[in-house]
């Protein structure tokens, strides 16, 4: 049964996860929401099936329980960690292949991060804006590489990531719904388990599969209006009642706490044609706040952090020289 069940987070991971950066508890929840939703709009671009991407959220998540956010650039994190989980499956990509819609999803002429119910006007699309350079791509892959080799080191190698939709097409099958068609409710429930990605409760580091499962089917029953069996059916796909309910509290929280999250980003970016909250636009907002910069880049533990970013930036130059000439 160990292929059907994770490694879960200890209490002393998540109380690290919160001591490790010397950023506010607002700041992490904003980065991590921010990383997992580019890593899921990647996904969708590179053509990659949900199972894929949902494990490289789920390996995202366990990286950054260990090393600090602000070591490295979002953005490349998010890279590494779906090509990592691609190329483990049978659906790999190429370095190339991500570099392209990295490259377009960080550009100005990309609609990422807009607000899917109320969006503005579509960004004009400006090829120049996505243009990757010969040079600008090998610093882009040399980045996602180094990177990968850190994220399979800080998870000690254990990539093993077991999800909960499965369970939930298969518990929903074993249980009795009157009147409502099971293919709504495994949408429903399919959409709750996405969604549970992005939880700042860290959901999939702390809950079985099973569970998740439970909870997925459980709210989505309810939102349909589904008459579920009068008994304690939980207990049969072993999940006690209060498990359940915070699972299932925590699941309907993420939405409304999305839509916090994207009012709170938008006042990070670096302007309107940003999409994706960068180290620099966290610094910014530091440095807005009276915190001083220096000690988040020493809390990170990473002394190379001023070159990296000196070499980032002329990576960024060369590129846009290259596209100008």
């Amino acid at each position: 049964m160990s292929h059907m069940s994770n490694p879960l987070a200890t209490p002393d991971q998540l109380f690290q996860r919160r001591s490790i950066d010397a950023l506010p508890i607002e700041l992490q929840d904003a980065i991590f929401f921010a990383t997992q939703c580019l890593t899921q709009a990647a996904g969708i671009l590179l053509q990659l099936p949900q199972s894929v991407t949902a494990q490289a959220n789920v390996l995202l998540a366990r990286y950054w329980l260990v090393e600090p956010m602000m070591s490295h650039e979002f953005s490349d994190v998010s890279a590494a960690t779906i090509y990592l989980t691609a190329k483990l499956s049978a659906h790999p990509r190429s370095p190339r292949d991500l570099a392209n819609v990295y490259a377009y999803l960080l550009s100005r002429s990309t609609a990422f991060f807009h607000n899917p119910k109320n969006p503005p006007p579509p960004p004009p699309n400006d090829p120049s804006s996505y243009y990757l350079s010969e040079a600008a791509y090998h610093a882009f892959r040399n980045r996602v590489l180094a990177l990968e080799a850190r994220v399979l080191c800080a998870l000690a190698f254990d990539t093993h990531v077991a999800l909960p939709h499965p369970l939930a097409v298969t518990y929903l099958q074993a249980l009795e719904f009157l009147g409502v068609p099971k293919d709504r409710i495994a949408k429903k429930a399919v959409a709750y388990l996405n969604a549970a990605l992005l939880s700042p409760q860290m959901l999939y580091l702390t809950s079985q599969p099973n569970a998740l499962a439970v909870a997925a089917v459980y709210n989505a029953a309810r939102d349909i209006g589904a008459k579920m069996p009068e008994c304690e059916w939980w207990e049969v796909f072993d999940v006690e009642r209060e498990e359940l309910g915070f699972l299932v509290v925590g699941m309907r929280s993420v939405d409304g706490w999305g839509r916090k999250m994207r009012a709170d980003l938008k006042g990070m970016m670096r302007g309107a044609e940003r999409g994706m909250v960068t180290r620099r636009d966290v610094e910014d907002e530091l440095r807005r706040r009276g915190v001083e910069v220096v000690v988040v880049r020493a809390a990170s533990g990473n002394e190379v952090d001023a070159e990296e970013e000196a070499a980032r930036r002329m990576d960024e130059k060369m590129a846009s020289l290259e596209a100008g000439g």
